[in-house]
């Protein structure tokens, strides 16, 4: 960017007409059919970091990726995301600015990094853990309004909910729904009814184990035993190395229905946390297992 400083005395035309001139020459240098190399319409980030994994997922998803230039460790989808040292989890400011961004995009205002980019003037897009579908949809296209890609954001949502409803009618209707665990880490975290996850089962004709409880509740093997779920969801595959078979090898584990039925089955953890654009590929995973449940137990 070309600055003009103008000076305290007056030059009269002579000045005015030094001052047309170099403006022509500035204009001219952008205007050969396109916009310069390094410049963006006003008000459009060009110079883009996310220090979310989520966020990250939006931003390519919109068509923004071109204009990301460093994105967290933790942010490894898609492939070409420039992903770097920086950490989401304890935020470093000079380490963010050394990237000279316009605009920084996350979900977590952790370390109070928020408040150290305002005070040196950096845009901040805080995108939080989506609560439900309708949210992911709304971010979305937040995401899109923020970085000049606003109609391919209405186009991804359109398709996401176009999708993700075609999935939930391939799914058999029941009069009951089907009871499952999804188990978030090998000490029996899980997910209720209320939680994201939980409204995801819910459309897909299933009922959490912990109905009655909220949020992420830790339960114990004995009342796992004693609910008996249909199906056994594992987002701890990745993490912590479980498998159908360790979890067949617990003790009692073996006579659960979900168990016995081969009704244990690995998810792509973080497909399942991360709530963007890959929620649809979650419908689709959670969808193809469930069509596959009959309730009787296996030869």
């Amino acid at each position: 960017m070309v600055r003009i400083r103008l000076g305290t005395r007056r030059g009269g035309a002579a000045v005015v007409a030094v001052l047309l001139s170099l403006l022509l020459v500035i204009v001219g240098c952008g205007t050969d059919g396109g916009q310069a190399d390094d410049a963006s319409p006003a008000g459009i980030p060009s110079t883009i970091v996310s220090i979310s994994p989520t966020t990250t997922e939006m931003l390519f998803a919109v068509g923004a990726g071109d204009q990301v230039v460093a994105v967290d460790d933790q942010s490894d989808f898609p492939a070409e995301a420039p992903r770097t040292s920086l950490s989401g989890y304890t935020p470093n400011l000079e380490a963010i600015l050394a990237y000279d961004p316009d605009l920084v995009v996350l979900t977590d205002d952790n370390n109070d990094i928020i408040a150290g980019l305002d005070r040196v003037g950096v845009e901040v897009l805080q995108i939080p853990a989506a609560k439900n579908l309708d949210e992911t949809y709304a971010q979305i296209q937040q995401v899109g309004d923020a970085t000049g890609h606003a109609e391919s954001a209405d186009e991804l949502v359109a398709s996401m909910r176009d999708e993700i409803e075609k999935t939930i009618r391939t799914v058999p209707l029941r009069e009951v729904p089907l009871t499952y665990f999804h188990e978030l880490d090998d000490t029996y975290y899980t997910v209720t009814d209320d939680t994201y996850l939980g409204q995801v089962y819910s459309l897909l004709g299933l009922r959490s184990i912990a109905t009655g409880q909220s949020g992420y509740p830790q339960l114990s093997p004995e009342y796992i035993l004693e609910s008996d779920p249909e199906v056994i969801f594992l987002a701890d595959s990745q993490c912590c190395g479980v498998t159908p078979e360790k979890v067949a090898a617990r003790a009692g584990w073996d006579d659960l229905r979900a168990v016995a039925n081969g009704q244990v089955h690995v998810l792509d953890e973080d497909i399942a946390s991360r709530w963007g654009p890959r929620v649809v590929d979650l419908v689709r995973d959670i969808a193809q297992i469930v069509s596959g449940v009959d309730g009787q137990p296996s030869n």
